[in-house]
């Protein structure tokens, strides 16, 4: 959830530091209290008391309508005490959530009159923010929504464009007496400024007082956009310099199981959700996927289970097996715990059909979790009902089902053939288990199981591809100003309704190479005769080409470090996939919208702050540009296109069908949940026409509507499918469409997120945009309301594929839909990379070594672990320092030179200067040539970080930058932040080495200084390691800022010494040094083990030749 409310005393400190040049604005001191302070410690900062002023406490724990409830008391310090110790710790009923009092704020109690009350507010939306004033306020305001005026601010690119008109800020605060008419107005220019410039997203003060010429802000309720903290860091800080925190809802204070899954979420990539419900519940769910969580929790609930449900979750985004086990063993933990139910208990380990996450991979985490509390789950008689699809699911099934086997568990275990929900029924005891079970199928047999590919499949012709989904007409083309989004034609019927057609050509942004493929390889089966990705864009790497496959042929696809020069070049490109992270995302698509030959962008990237995502909304709809996303995984249109990673792997797209078009078209939040539609669709109709996914934020670039209202006007589609969900207002246009029949076409519709009526205390569900402020919102209220309008609404997410069924049927029966011959698609060669995943090849190894393996957590060096070598204890240090620096150095400093000799001595035979040697030693070179071959590979991309760190780091120090604005700034001026990153190491699967000097340097009894420069790295890595977990402190980096600490704090160096050495490369030369080691121990391996000569095999290399006037054709003919 990206708008996370934050405590009144977070938020009145935030006005207070930015509104500080208004004098006219009380800024008080107030005092936070939380049950187990002692009162009068705590309350002696709250000086105001020993001047004979009263004070207000209330609690501070985003509870509504406080006043209300008996919840504020004012008075002197005796009355506010005694308040407090009444009230610490007391469980309070606030409609249906029931909470403990643990948080209090202390401040100064503001005499005034009724009169003297005003109410104001300021709230997000889509396209514009409304600021909403009364000149009355306090508890008993009544119905503000009727009663306030209320400017209208829209969204505009530039923040000067979105300053209040002086004329419309006279009309809100009209009413107000005249003598206080300037200054209120003065309040709410600067207040709505402060709201723009630190991302809130909500702010309500009620009552703001204005008395004696001074405005109070008595009572405050505020929330902010989570996603903006990397652009927000330094403006969240209170007036002591306390960083932002966002408490839990009242009634929802986090369990220990529940912290520690928001602590692992918060060191991975990946989404790790959990929320506990009813500690004692039966029903227990294990799902994947945001969408997918809450289609599950709505189907326990709509079948009676609500009462029984007893936690809510979600685990997607590819996390590691460790993650997965971490994940499986906390809930497991919980459900396991206390004295056994003699009904025993039920887990449901669902999820839709994923699009890339390896289902097999997470699996192994859940069962090595099985194993673990084998006895506990026999002695709770746990029964787990198991259905899940995407890649490998397969092998994950097989798992999984010998898993039961093998420990004597009940589990019942399906595939994408049974629906999504069958299993909840089934676990619930409503219905019978569904009739097939899913037999395991081994990691072999890849190809689909005969029921599921009733299209079967032929060889695969390289040459040619016949279309699947010929194309209709010639697309417009958007200009700037175009934003009514009419044809060039003008016409309904011409395919400017289309987004997509089977010639559409798109710009890649980022280096996504199995994104890529994929949507090659649905391009190849489709019968496309060309690839669909023209080109990528990357601004850190230089022009060249990618080596991609076609079928069978290998292509080359052009690179550009410019999108300038990608559209440039490729002029009939119209769509751009963007995978630009959320730091970066928003200028890349500002600068792709300046290309009037673009026609819709997909921006993948989740965690985008809601105030530039509604800019890019702006600036596209004036560009007549389509937004899909951000957090979206794309769209697909069968026959045509895929964005990205939609659609899975190839075997789901062979088995929903996707290779060619069918009639039904559909429009969802969810990504998971679109695939999980493609296969629901697949299996009760002739298949999906196309399908996008809009995304989960709270402002989607493009709407629920957009797509509806394209299909309608689209002759191609005979059905349409919405997937709605908890939370905001627009499934209603589709509503008011309906009913202005606007919308004609057969419409199923059906929204997520039933369960939040079930579920007293307050849950975020899936989606940032999961979240119902009213009635209306929630979707049971929606479900209703489509129903009443015209819509095919089925009774739950479990009977979706019926009523799809249904209504296709009764089409087929009307001659609307006339079924098309099914032809067979050509076969897709599979990746050797995914193939070796799957088990199905060997290869043999091109080298042999004895001397070093870095495979595992710690490094080996002739089958030594690397701690065992450092307790030995070489000296080494002490001489280098006196050959290097001419000095002695202390102990500790001896000491770190040894442990980076040794840590940098090998680190195998597959870098780049270990390979030279060993090619040399083969080819009978001597020692020293074999030598210098490996360190003349040394350099900027291999070994040679060190250096580069250290004056990285050190000079972000001396600027006296934080991490963040160090962060920031290296990604402005596009460079990548020396000593940061690994291919295979990450903050979850950490290099053993950097551990070893962390620990070392942070350990004052061995370390005898100080080492800012380490700390401020570390700093750096948290802020890295949460936009991706490998973005770690690698081993260069933590070497050269240990070693400047050392340089700068010893004793032993001046000034000037240490920036010396650190220029001349003295800290690469650590590296040199150690890595001479590894370099001649491989060179006397080789010679040991008598290796021949090396030659590379020519099967490992492409061979491209030129064409045309060059080519061989060209010369025989």
């Amino acid at each position: 959830m990206s708008a996370k409310a934050i405590s009144e005393y977070t938020g009145k400190e935030l006005l207070y530091r930015h509104l500080k040049r208004l004098d006219f604005v009380d800024k008080p001191i107030a005092v936070k209290i939380d049950d187990h302070d002692d009162f009068d410690k705590a309350i002696s900062g709250a000086t105001w008391f020993n001047e004979g002023r009263k004070g207000v406490i209330k609690p501070d724990q985003l509870i509504k309508r406080r006043g209300k409830h008996g919840l504020v008391k004012w008075g002197d310090l005796k009355t506010i005490r005694e308040w407090y110790l009444s009230n610490k710790g007391k469980a309070v009923q606030v409609g249906k959530t029931t909470g403990r009092l643990h948080n209090f704020i202390v401040e100064p109690f503001v005499e005034h009159n009724e009169t003297d009350e005003m109410y104001m507010a300021i709230l997000s939306r889509r396209d514009h923010d409304i600021i909403m004033f009364y000149e009355k306020g306090g508890i008993d305001v009544g119905d503000i929504d009727i009663k306030a005026r209320k400017l209208l601010v829209p969204v505009e690119l530039g923040e000067s464009s979105m300053e209040l008109p002086e004329t419309e800020l006279q009309r809100l605060v009209e009413p107000v007496a005249e003598e206080k008419r300037s200054l209120v107005g003065t309040f709410i220019r600067e207040l709505y400024n402060v709201y723009k410039d630190n991302f809130f997203t909500y702010l309500e003060i009620n009552p703001l007082v204005m008395n004696n010429g001074k405005v109070y802000i008595l009572d405050l309720a505020a929330k902010l956009d989570e996603t903006a903290l990397f652009l927000c860091s330094e403006k969240w800080k209170t007036r002591t310099g306390e960083a932002v925190e966002f408490p839990a809802p009242f009634g929802r204070d986090l369990t220990a199981e529940e912290q520690y899954i928001a602590d692992l979420d918060a060191k991975t990539g990946a989404s790790l959700k959990l929320t506990i419900l009813n500690r004692h519940g039966r029903i227990w769910t294990m799902v994947a996927g945001g969408g997918a969580s809450v289609v599950f929790a709505d189907t326990v609930c709509d079948l009676g289970g609500a009462a029984e449900l007893a936690n809510y979750g979600e685990y997607s985004g590819d996390p590691s097996e460790t993650q997965t086990y971490e994940y499986a063993k906390t809930i497991l933990g919980v459900m396991t715990e206390g004295p056994p139910r003699p009904d025993g208990k039920v887990l449901i380990i669902g999820g839709s059909i994923a699009n890339f996450t390896n289902v097999a991979m997470t699996f192994k985490g859940i069962v090595r979790a099985f194993e673990t509390f084998q006895e506990r789950l026999h002695e709770h008689r746990v029964t787990i009902y198991v259905r899940r699809g995407g890649p490998n699911y397969q092998e994950g099934l097989r798992k999984m089902k010998e898993s039961g086997t093998k420990l004597n568990l009940p589990v019942y275990v399906y595939g994408p053939e049974t629906h999504m929900t069958s299993i909840v029924a089934a676990a619930l005891g409503v219905r019978p288990l569904p009739d097939s079970p899913h037999a395991p199928q081994t990691t072999g047999q890849f190809l689909l199981q005969p029921e599921r590919n009733t299209a079967g499949t032929v060889p695969s012709a390289p040459v040619s591809n016949a279309a699947t989904s010929p194309r209709r007409k010639q697309p417009r083309i958007a200009g700037k100003g175009d934003g009514n989004g009419t044809c060039a034609s003008g016409t309904l019927a011409d395919v400017c309704d289309s987004l997509f057609e089977s010639d559409t050509k798109a710009v890649i942004w980022g280096q996504q190479i199995k994104a890529v493929q994929g949507m090659l390889d649905f391009d190849f089966v489709c019968g496309r005769e060309q690839p669909s990705v023209v080109a990528s864009t990357y601004p850190f790497t230089g022009d060249h080409k990618q080596k991609f496959y076609f079928g069978h042929k290998e292509i080359l696809i052009p690179a550009y470090k410019s999108m300038k020069s990608a559209f440039t070049s490729h002029p009939d490109a119209s769509v751009m996939v963007s995978f630009a992270s959320l730091r970066s995302v928003y200028e890349t698509v500002l600068e792709a919208l300046e290309h009037p030959q673009i026609r819709v962008i997909a921006i993948i990237a989740e965690g985008v702050p809601e105030n530039l995502t509604r800019k890019l909304i702006k600036a596209a709809s004036e560009r007549g540009v389509t937004l899909i996303g951000p957090a979206t995984v794309g769209g697909i249109k069968p026959g045509c296109f895929k964005i990205g990673n939609t659609g899975g792997m190839m075997d789901n797209i062979l088995s929903s069908k996707l290779y060619r078009p069918g009639s039904v078209a559909y429009v969802s939040r969810s990504g998971g949940m679109s695939n999980e539609l493609n296969n629901i669709i697949a299996q009760n109709t002739d298949g999906v026409f196309e399908g996008i996914a809009i995304g989960g934020d709270r402002y989607p670039g493009s709407t629920y509507t957009d797509h509806i209202l394209r299909y309608e006007h689209d002759d191609r589609v005979k059905m349409m499918v919405l997937l709605g969900e908890v939370g905001g207002v627009e499934e209603y246009k589709i509503v008011n469409a309906l009913k202005e029949k606007k919308i004609t076409k057969p419409l199923i519709a059906w929204c997520i997120g039933t369960c939040a009526d079930y579920i007293t205390s307050e849950v975020q569900f899936g989606h940032a945009g999961a979240s119902a402020d009213a009635k209306a919102e929630t979707a049971a209220a929606k479900n209703e309301a489509l129903r009443e309008a015209g819509a095919y609404v089925p009774t739950s997410f479990d009977d979706l594929g019926t009523q799809i069924a249904a209504v296709y049927k009764d089409l087929l029966e009307k001659g609307v839909i006339e079924p098309k011959e099914e032809r067979p698609p050509p076969a897709v060669p599979m990746d050797y990379a995914w193939a070796r995943e799957l088990g199905l090849i060997r290869k043999p190894a091109s080298f042999m070594t004895s001397i070093c393996d870095e495979r595992g957590e710690e490094l080996l060096y002739a089958g030594v672990p690397i701690t065992r070598v450092l307790e030995q204890g070489l000296g080494v240090g002490g001489v280098l320092g006196l050959l290097w620096f001419q000095k002695r150095l202390p102990d500790y400093a001896n000491k770190f030179i040894e442990i980076c000799l040794m840590l940098t001595a090998d680190h195998g035979p597959a870098v780049s200067g270990a390979h030279n040697t060993i090619v040399c030693a083969r080819a009978g070179k001597d020692l020293i040539s074999s030598l210098v071959s490996g360190l003349l590979t040394i350099g900027d991309r291999f070994g040679g970080a060190l250096d580069g760190a250290a004056r990285q780091f050190s000079e972000a120090l001396d600027k006296g930058w934080s991490p963040m604005q160090f962060v920031n700034e290296q990604r402005r001026i596009g460079k990548h932040i020396m000593g940061i990153g690994h291919r295979v190491k990450s903050i979850n699967n950490p290099d053993k080495r950097v551990e070893i000097l962390k620990n070392f340097a942070l350990d004052r009894t061995k370390f005898g200084q100080e080492t800012p420069l380490l700390n401020f790295a570390l700093q750096v890595e948290k802020i890295t390691t949460a936009k991706k977990p490998n973005l770690i402190l690698n081993v260069d980096g933590a070497i050269g800022v240990i070693f400047v600490d050392i340089l700068r704090h010893s004793g032993m160096f001046t000034a000037s010494e240490a920036q010396e050495t650190i220029e001349i490369g003295a800290l690469n030369g650590l590296f040199v040094l150690g890595r001479s080691l590894g370099f001649i121990g491989h060179y006397l391996d080789q010679r040991r083990l008598k290796q021949g000569l090396y030659r590379h095999p020519w099967d490992d290399i492409t061979y491209v030749m030129p064409e045309g006037e060059f080519g061989i054709d060209r010369l025989n003919g």
